[in-house]
């Protein structure tokens, strides 16, 4: 029997009885136990490898997507990110400029081996075009011209990156650089790469189409696309590739299929071909190997978090959206679901304030993680109430104290 809970960091409780039963119904149809491998029903020669499908947020298949790796030229889509939010907040424009300084022109230029846009030195850009040489040329010139127009300066850019990073829920991707360079303080996860690719189609969507553009000819030179799933006719529509000695071949990419979004990622193949046929295949099994599942819709009761100081002792917790779950289609996986919490929650609290987050395990897999906020308002409550939740909350903390030198005893 699947046995859901809520989690906060100070007590546990069972979910409220209607997602109860709407998991146990789900559970009792699928079957229980699977193996992680069986679970995912898919082996991939990447190391690192995520396939998401973008309107559920439901994770299809997973390999080492925590396990931080060098992104590569990947590390790009963080550089146009930066580029597209500066010109939403209107710092940035079609008509503006960015100049081929020596250093972008000699570190990221032909001459330096990598990939170029082969701008002139001294050259000027504009935006529109620019962000081409990024996105469809991979050039490492424009790409350091971005950054120094931006940033002041490359290295000012980068911890721009990484500050973005933290901003978007990408905890443990660092940037040291705008172009990918090799960098041993440079990592990405699987998970954060197509956590951003995500914000990057959902905030920008008109700017997201340039990743689908199959070529760019700036000074006379004419380049393709790298993507290799744009030629296959199979939906795909960005995003980047990357390659290194250290991590090799690398994707990640988009594509839709009969109006269902899939986001992936994969690193560490050895080969271009094997990026291109473990891609094309991962995408392949993606759309036809599942089926949805609505858990609630848009607004229903999830579960409650515990208050402390309210009116009432609890406020229920819904999703912004219908919460729906990608099931392989006649698995036996097992599916454990938690709503966790930093609670109790003090009052007073907003209608619509976040409180915490939906997380569903299927198999060994996290297949979906969905933010969840405040049902209705909870008001402050009055002085003898707030005085009762103080002492349970000081009793439960010795108990906590207590269990914890247990523990280390």
């Amino acid at each position: 029997m699947l046995t859901p809970r809520i989690t906060s960091t100070r007590r546990t409780v069972p979910l409220w009885a209607a997602f109860a039963v709407v998991l146990t119904l789900i559970s009792a149809n699928l079957g229980m136990g699977a193996s992680r491998a069986a679970a995912q029903g898919f082996q991939t020669q990447a190391e690192h490898a995520i396939l998401i499908d973008a309107d559920s947020g439901t994770v299809l298949f997973e390999k080492n997507a925590d396990q931080p790796f060098s992104p590569a030229s990947m590390a790009k889509i963080m550089t146009a990110e930066i580029l597209f939010k500066e010109m939403r907040q209107g710092r940035l424009n079609a008509d503006s400029e960015f100049v081929i300084s020596e250093n972008a022109w000699r570190r990221g230029g032909a001459s330096a081996g990598g990939s170029s846009m082969f701008a002139q030195l001294n050259s000027k850009i504009k935006l529109p075009d620019l962000l081409r040489g990024i996105i469809i040329q991979s050039g490492n010139d424009a790409s350091i011209a971005a950054a120094e127009a931006v940033g002041g300066s490359e290295e000012n850019f980068a911890r721009m990156m990484t500050d973005r990073a933290r901003e978007l829920g990408m905890t443990k991707s660092v940037f040291m650089n705008a172009t990918g360079y090799s960098h041993p303080e440079q990592k990405v996860t699987a998970r954060e790469l197509a956590l951003l690719a995500l914000h990057v189609i959902e905030t920008y969507p008109e700017e997201y189409k340039i990743y689908g553009e199959r070529e760019f000819t700036w000074n006379k030179i004419r380049q393709q696309n790298r993507n290799p799933l744009l030629t296959m006719n199979m939906g795909a529509d960005g995003l980047k590739t990357g390659f290194l000695q250290e991590s090799g071949y690398a994707l990640t990419a988009s594509a839709v299929q009969n109006g269902q979004r899939l986001v992936l990622v994969v690193s560490g193949l050895k080969t271009a071909n094997d990026r291109a046929n473990e891609t094309r295949k991962l995408l392949d099994w993606g759309f036809r190997a599942f089926e949805a599942r609505q858990l609630f819709a848009a607004g229903a009761p999830v579960g409650e978090a515990r208050v402390f100081g309210g009116d009432r002792g609890s406020v229920p917790l819904v999703a912004k959206k219908p919460v729906r779950l990608l099931m392989p289609r006649g698995s036996n996986d097992r599916l454990l679901a938690r709503i966790v919490y930093q609670g109790p929650v003090p009052a007073p609290i907003q209608e619509g304030a976040p409180i915490g987050r939906l997380k569903v395990m299927r198999g060994e897999v996290q297949a979906l993680d969905v933010p969840l906020y405040a049902g209705e308002a909870v008001g402050t409550g009055s002085l003898p109430q707030r005085a009762v939740d103080a002492l349970l909350e000081l009793g439960a903390g010795l108990v906590r104290r207590a269990s914890a030198s247990l523990k280390r005893g």
